[in-house]
């Protein structure tokens, strides 16, 4: 029998954590690090074997630990060097790996070398950041280098009035850009970002806008897709530049020697083959990288809040996920399962039912659903126990990420506040924003969910649903969304060359209601079906199903020839 030797990270679970809303341990109303290690046990238990750690780096917190002011320093409010020491100590003592976010597209404003590059044209760092002249207009008015959009609106160029010229920021303001052609700039970024935190023992990275380093020298304009607006979506334009093949490269030398793992954030990255070039085997560059088909339904073209509520069709989400699975068939290269992160509203309530009553079976139907994908699984905390969107009723004053404030201050000035506009704004918000996922985790039933004490405000309000969706009282319950999330890895982890390495077929591809495929691999075969909707339906034919067993079901008693609403079946033909 021939044993294959897979990499550690392959068949590893990732589970996300959002330090600022995880758990507070010290009474400020802030998560903690000494929260997320006093968690090690409960994570563990899930079956989870690699933490992944947002941000936890010194900041300004403009965009929640995105915007760095110190790589080798922790924002004071989580805690200290120390405190991360005894995190890595302690999830490598229960045979555990941990990675960090490493954010290298930009810094933030007040990092030094920053501050260094924006004193004059003269100083020695002013070409570690992307600086550039203005363009005048027929009339003689100051004009940007170029219309790209910030992801977060707005021009991605900001004027210095000391130094008279544009830098670049993708993002916020307050995150201006790298220079990644600057060979010594490199060389800082994986001095201080890289080295010195494998020198400290993490295992790797989740690498942020890994595909946004390399910029087209000429800066050219983006095509014009709202004319509407001076400033046009570039993504295709400033993502996968000339030089990312060579620096993923330069980074992997020094990755390499640490057994280090890394998956790189991957947005718009349409052409399949510019992510083998980053993610094959014989490429070696990244192991993996995210890709954004699933979360990005529903969202808009233009402005992604500019849409309505479950703007897709079960089909589009079939052929989402069927292009990142048929990744693995024909390519050496290696792909992700997710549907929920940090930037992503709660799936329950965008892929699932959130009523009392199909929550918790909607919540079971997609971890059945998502957990029987191959590639490296990732789950984002509170996941696990099916949290859900805030409620409708909040005001907007509740959305405290920047994304979510400058759209709805958007629509507010080009509305003249127009009261129509605005709640449809809100309504979007209140079904795709950042904030859903960024409420802190609900342990309890406690008036702050056991995140902090009852009577400390916590930095984000806890959602009410705490009182029924919540750690404390799923631990008690067999039939609970957690009970039923550690049933899924089990069965990922008994049936893996199925579930993680078995090739995707899918099934019934044009079926409204019910989604279906194959998982394959050599002689082995198994099958899961997933009624994606709230009515009952007929069940696929596949030859053979009759006679399987059900692995993992979430509903008591399965008809034979129909499908409950929500409900969710893998069953395993041959293995």
């Amino acid at each position: 029998m021939t044993v294959t030797i897979r990499p550690w990270w392959k068949d590893s679970v990732v589970y996300q954590i959002y330090p600022a809303s995880y758990l507070d341990t010290n009474g400020d109303g802030v998560g903690d690090i000494p929260g997320i290690t006093s968690s090690l046990d409960y994570i563990q238990s899930i079956g989870v074997d690699v933490i992944w750690v947002c941000p936890m780096y010194d900041s300004p917190q403009i965009d929640m630990g995105y915007d760095i002011s110190d790589y080798k320093a922790v924002y004071p409010p989580y805690g200290t060097i120390q405190d991360m020491q005894k995190l890595i100590a302690e999830t490598h003592r229960r045979g555990m790996r941990i990675i960090l976010d490493l954010v290298v597209n930009h810094t933030s404003h007040q990092h030094q070398w920053f501050q260094e590059s924006r004193s004059s044209k003269d100083n020695p760092k002013r070409d570690w950041y992307i600086w550039k002249p203005a363009k005048y207009d027929a009339q003689g008015h100051r004009k940007p280098p170029n219309n790209w959009r910030s992801n977060f609106g707005g021009s991605t160029w900001t004027w210095d009035e000391l130094t008279q010229e544009y830098y670049l920021h993708l993002f916020c303001p307050e995150q201006p850009d790298l220079n990644w052609d600057n060979l010594e700039t490199r060389k800082a970024i994986y001095e201080d970002a890289m080295i010195y935190w494998l020198d400290m023992g993490v295992d790797g990275f989740r690498v942020d806008t890994v595909n946004m380093y390399s910029k087209d020298p000429s800066f050219p304009d983006a095509p014009i897709t709202d004319p509407n607006a001076e400033e046009q979506d570039a993504g295709l334009v400033y993502c996968n530049g000339p030089k990312m093949k060579e620096i993923l490269s330069e980074m992997n030398a020094i990755l390499s020697r640490y057994d280090a793992f890394t998956v790189g954030e991957c947005p718009n990255t349409p052409d399949i083959s510019t992510v083998v070039d980053y993610v094959g085997a014989s490429a070696k560059r990244l192991n993996m990288v995210f890709q954004f088909e699933v979360v990005d339904l529903g969202q808009g073209k233009v402005f992604k809040y500019k849409s309505k509520p479950f703007n897709f069709q079960l089909p589009e989400l079939k052929e989402a996920i069927d292009m990142t699975q048929s990744f693995l068939t024909h390519t050496d290269g290696w792909t992700t399962s997710f549907v929920e992160n940090h930037d992503q509203a709660r799936s329950v309530s965008r892929f699932g039912d959130d009523s009392p009553r199909w929550r918790e079976r909607s919540a079971k139907m997609l971890a059945l659903l998502f957990g029987s994908l191959s590639g490296t699984l990732f789950i984002y905390q509170g996941q696990e126990i099916g949290m859900i969107n805030m409620p409708k009723e909040w005001s907007i004053d509740e959305y405290k990420d920047v994304d979510s404030i400058n759209y709805y201050r958007m629509v507010d000035r080009c509305s003249k506040n127009d009261a129509m506009e605005l709640a449809e704004a809100q309504a979007s918000l209140q079904h795709y924003a950042r904030d859903h996922a960024r409420t802190p985790m609900q342990w309890s039933t406690g008036f702050n969910g056991g995140f902090t004490a009852d009577d400390t405000p916590p930095w984000m309000r806890v959602n009410t649903s705490t009182e029924y969706i919540n750690v404390q009282d799923q631990l008690k319950r067999k039939d609970s969304p957690l009970a039923f999330w550690r049933r899924v890895l089990s069965m990922r982890k008994q049936y893996n060359e199925s579930f993680v390495h078995g090739n995707f077929e899918l099934l019934d591809a044009s079926n409204p209601n019910v989604f279906s495929f194959v998982k394959r691999r050599g002689n082995r075969v198994a099958v899961v079906v997933c009624n994606c909707s709230g009515s009952e339906n007929k069940l696929p034919y596949f030859n053979g199903l009759d006679n399987s067993k059900i692995v993992l079901g979430n509903v008591d008693k399965p008809a034979v020839t129909t499908l409950q609403p929500w409900e969710g079946r893998a069953y395993v033909l041959s293995y």
